[in-house]
């Protein structure tokens, strides 16, 4: 099970961004991620921190599909790609309800049918092909030049059946969010293993809150108050329960080494292939988190 790193770009400049994905790839972090929120654009995000770096993977986990057509969104991937040394994974998903339809006034009506023909339109452009795609819902034709580049690497994030099953017929995996070991083992893997049949087994990438701590209920409380409303969106909220968990606050992996390490090793056991952390907590306890899971991830892999 490879290792992934979370950075956190809020409230940072680029010099920092980079300087920490330096410091990522120098302690032999795999990949690193950015998550699309309320700031930085995180593939412009990625072509600003590559240089700073020469050899580490950069993913984004994940690129909304609805507000980007696949031409455009092809277009910046690959200008990404370019620039970045084909170091990129394009992760794509549906987002949610409260920010496709309460932000961008857009419906997400049948996500799952408007995701299989996006990723279906998408695909060849990544590719360097042509695409001529008419769907349902969406129609794409055109076909994008960009030299030197590799197709990059797609997934989606997926947690429902449905989705998983896209993420298993048409692309590399998928990476999940706020999911325990318990259902990657039970649900997530065997489903999407199922739709990938007769191709590669699909990566599951599953992003955790971690953090080495001494104080494990107030490290809790502090992850929920800032990830708590993400129980509240439909997708997480179904993930949620499936696991028997009440919020976010209680998938994060808290406590001393010896816990910490535990349960690093149960999503090994379950299937994930690459274990995405998250640091949280103080200042303090991030950092100690990173280098206890890179130490450990290393003695394990010797």
């Amino acid at each position: 099970m490879r290792i992934g790193l979370w950075i956190d770009e809020e409230g940072r400049r680029i010099d920092e961004v980079g300087a920490a994905a330096k410091t990522a790839e120098e302690a032999g972090v795999h990949r690193i991620w950015f998550s699309q929120r309320t700031g930085w654009d995180a593939l412009t995000l990625i072509a600003g921190a590559a240089p700073y770096t020469s050899t580490i993977r950069f993913g984004v986990g994940i690129v909304p599909v609805y507000p980007r057509h696949p031409i455009a969104l092809a277009a910046q991937a690959l200008s990404v790609q370019a620039v970045s040394g084909n170091r990129l994974t394009l992760g794509v998903g549906s987002s949610h309800p409260q920010i496709i339809e309460g932000m961008f006034g857009l419906s997400m009506d049948r996500p799952a049918r408007y995701m299989r023909e996006y990723v279906e339109a998408l695909r060849p452009l990544l590719a360097g092909e042509p695409t001529n795609y008419t769907g349902e819902r969406l129609t794409a034709r055109g076909h994008l030049e960009i030299h030197g580049t590799e197709t990059p690497e797609l997934i989606l994030a997926a947690l429902g059946p449905q989705m998983l099953k896209i993420a298993g017929e048409l692309t590399a995996g998928t990476t999940t969010s706020w999911v325990g070991p318990e259902v990657i083992e039970t649900y997530i893997r065997p489903t999407i293993d199922k739709a990938a049949a007769g191709r590669p087994r699909p990566e599951v990438i599953a992003g955790v809150a971690v953090a080495l701590t001494d104080d494990p209920d107030g490290t809790r409380e502090w992850i929920r108050q800032r990830f708590g409303p993400a129980g509240d969106m439909p997708a997480y909220r179904a993930v949620l329960d499936r696991g028997g968990k009440a919020g976010p606050e209680d998938t994060a992996i808290l406590g001393d080494e010896a816990a910490v390490a535990k349960e690093i090793q149960r999503y090994a056991d379950a299937g994930a292939t690459e274990f995405l952390f998250c640091p949280v907590g103080t200042a303090e306890e991030q950092e100690r988190s990173i280098k206890f899971v890179l130490d450990y991830a290393a003695t394990v892999q010797q």
